[in-house]
């Protein structure tokens, strides 16, 4: 099984493709297929047939897309930059994430 360094709520930056330089939050990970949901990045317009029972009209919907993991990084706190994610353990031994460039604890 493939571990993944980002986690939902994580602000990461797009790091390629059209939506390059982006910044946005993880909605949602999808690790059968290895893409990520980021917030306002990758947006799609969806035709919509509208549902009168539940007061949904039709339409045009822009949503979010979802893109490949290895097209975004992390945005550590302190340093503001996208950066790689190492592991490694407090002194109380809780296993923490934290930024290879700057070595400050992220989550």
């Amino acid at each position: 099984m493939k571990k993944y360094r980002i986690k939902k709520d994580d602000r990461v930056m797009v790091t390629s493709g059209k939506d390059k330089g982006k910044v946005g939050k993880i909605l949602n990970i999808d690790k059968k297929h290895d893409r990520v949901l980021v917030e306002k990045v990758n947006m799609v317009k969806r035709h919509t047939k509208g549902n009168p029972y539940a007061q949904q009209p039709g339409g045009i919907v822009e949503k979010e897309a979802p893109i490949a993991i290895s097209n975004v990084m992390l945005l550590c706190q302190a340093c503001t930059e996208p950066t790689r994610i190492g592991y490694r353990f407090t002194e109380d031994g809780k296993k923490v994430r934290f930024c290879k460039k700057c070595n400050e604890i992220v989550d």
